[in-house]
């Protein structure tokens, strides 16, 4: 079986996690059987695509070739037959790629906050009132991005999708810190899930 998985290890992550995933029912993947692996990025501009892919490719090591370059400038994308009959030919195990799905951008406000103090001191004001007063600080609005990316891995020799999931990163630090994110939370989803085997 042509299979192919991101094999990852990373730093822990803070802000991504798994909001759903897939996995084709008993379908487990030998990590030493893989030879070629096409690696795909579909993020918001070239650059971004290609700081994605190197990353993954680096987690693959000698088996994931980034599409890059792989397909020339001058490559016909939108034509399936001819991608499908390439990457057959040219004997990848499968793919796997991370494409920007959504980017929620959300509003919140901070109300002020208050400190309560007795206001009764040794002077006439505590004497006189007796009450609580508040200190406080003035309520602020910040904002939040929440990045929705779809990774989908491929077995191109029996040619239909093996696994997908979708995850939720808030305010990444850069592609290369949100591609590390996703990585390490989709590689433990695999791993509990059974889909990679451990030979």
């Amino acid at each position: 079986m042509g299979c192919i998985v991101a094999v990852m290890i990373m730093v822990s992550c803070n802000s991504t996690r798994i909001a759903s995933s897939w996995k084709e029912p008993n379908k487990i993947v030998s990590i030493n059987k893989l030879n070629k692996v096409l690696v795909v990025a579909l993020f918001k501009d070239e650059t971004s695509n290609r700081k994605a892919e190197d990353q993954m490719v680096g987690y693959l090591k000698d088996v994931g070739l980034a599409s890059y370059k792989y397909f020339k400038p001058n490559f016909d994308r939108k034509n399936e037959d001819i991608i499908r009959e390439m990457i057959k030919m040219d004997e990848f195990d499968g793919a796997i790629t991370m494409r920007l799905i959504d980017i929620d951008k959300e509003q919140i406000y901070t109300p002020n906050r208050y400190s309560p103090y007795p206001m009764y001191y040794r002077n006439f004001s505590g004497y006189y009132y007796r009450n609580w007063a508040y200190s406080s600080a003035p309520g602020y609005y910040s904002s939040t991005k929440t990045y929705t990316v779809e990774t989908v891995v491929f077995s191109i020799k029996e040619d239909k999708i093996i696994w997908s999931s979708l995850t939720k990163t808030t305010d990444p630090d850069g592609v290369q810190k949100m591609t590390e994110e996703i990585a390490e939370v989709v590689h433990k989803r695999m791993v509990k899930e059974g889909f990679i085997g451990k030979k």
